[in-house]
C-alpha cells in the first residue's frame, strides 16, 4: 500500500461524515424500471466500485456486504486490468441488501465525481457522464441536495489531503471530460458546494454561471417532466 493512501482510520472518520442521500427523492425508484428492476447504481453490470485498499479493508471489517468484483466479460476484465495497484474493485450484494452505513465512497458518491482544473484545483463536482443514460440524477440536477454537496466536497477534500494519486485519478478524468466534452460541442455541468449550477466551456476553460435548460437531457428521461427541485434549496444555498 502507498505511504500516501488515505488510512483506514481516516475512511471510518469520512462515512461518519458523509451519510446524506444526494436527494430527497429515491431516485433508485426513479431509475430502475429503466435498468432491468436494479438502480443503475447498485448493479457491477452498470458500474463497478473501485475503492483504495485501505478502504476496502475497512469494509470487509464492518460487514459481509461486500466481495471482490469477479468479471464475466471483456470490460470488466479491462476495469481490472487497468487498475492502481492500490485500489480494487469490489461488489455488494446488491441493493436488496443494502446497508447505508457500509455504502463506499463511490456508491456515497455516485453519480458525482469530483472536477479539477488544469491548475488542480478541486472547483466543483461534475458527473459520470458515460452513465448520463441511464441516471435519473443526471437528468435532474435540480433535485440535488445542498448538504449531499458538502459533505460530498468534504469527503473528498479530505481523501486528497492524504492520496495524491487519487486527486490524480480526477485531475485525468476532468482532462479526459473536457476533451470528449470539446469534439462533442457540449458543456460540462458543474456544481459547487452552495449548490449553484456553472457551465464549463470546455475548449476555452471558461467557468460561468449556467441554467439548467442549456444541459441535455438523455435516454427515457429525455421526454419526461423534470422533478421539481427541493423547497429548501434556495434557502440552503443562500447562507
Amino acid at each position: 500500500m502507498s505511504a500516501m493512501s488515505t488510512p483506514k482510520d481516516v475512511f471510518a472518520e469520512v462515512y461518519t461524515r458523509f451519510e446524506s442521500p444526494v436527494s430527497r427523492y429515491d431516485c433508485g425508484r426513479k431509475c430502475a424500471p429503466h435498468n432491468g428492476g436494479t438502480p443503475v447504481c447498485c448493479s457491477t453490470e452498470h458500474a463497478v466500485p473501485i475503492v483504495d485498499v485501505s478502504e476496502w479493508e475497512l469494509l470487509r471489517s464492518r460487514s459481509d456486504l461486500w466481495r471482490p468484483y469477479v468479471a464475466t466479460d471483456a470490460e470488466g476484465r479491462k476495469i481490472v486490468a487497468d487498475l492502481h495497484p492500490d485500489s480494487c474493485a469490489v461488489e455488494c450484494k446488491g441493493a436488496a441488501f443494502c446497508e447505508r452505513d457500509n455504502r463506499s465512497i463511490a456508491c456515497r458518491a455516485f453519480p458525482f465525481a469530483p472536477y479539477l482544473t488544469r491548475r488542480r484545483e478541486f472547483i466543483g463536482l461534475t458527473v459520470y457522464w458515460e452513465f448520463e443514460d441511464r441516471c435519473w440524477v443526471i437528468n435532474n440536477l435540480q433535485v440535488v441536495d445542498v448538504v449531499f454537496l458538502r459533505e460530498c466536497f468534504a469527503a473528498y477534500e479530505t481523501i486528497f489531503g492524504y492520496d495524491r494519486e487519487e486527486l490524480q485519478t480526477f485531475v485525468d478524468y476532468s482532462a479526459t471530460m473536457r476533451r470528449v466534452f470539446t469534439r462533442t460541442g457540449r458543456r460540462i455541468p458543474l456544481l459547487d458546494r452552495h449548490g449553484a449550477l456553472f457551465a464549463v466551456e470546455p475548449r476555452t476553460h471558461l467557468i460561468r454561471p449556467a441554467a439548467l435548460g442549456e444541459f441535455p437531457r438523455f435516454g427515457p428521461y429525455k421526454d419526461e417532466t423534470p422533478a421539481l427541485a427541493d423547497p429548501d434549496r434556495t434557502a440552503l444555498a443562500a447562507d
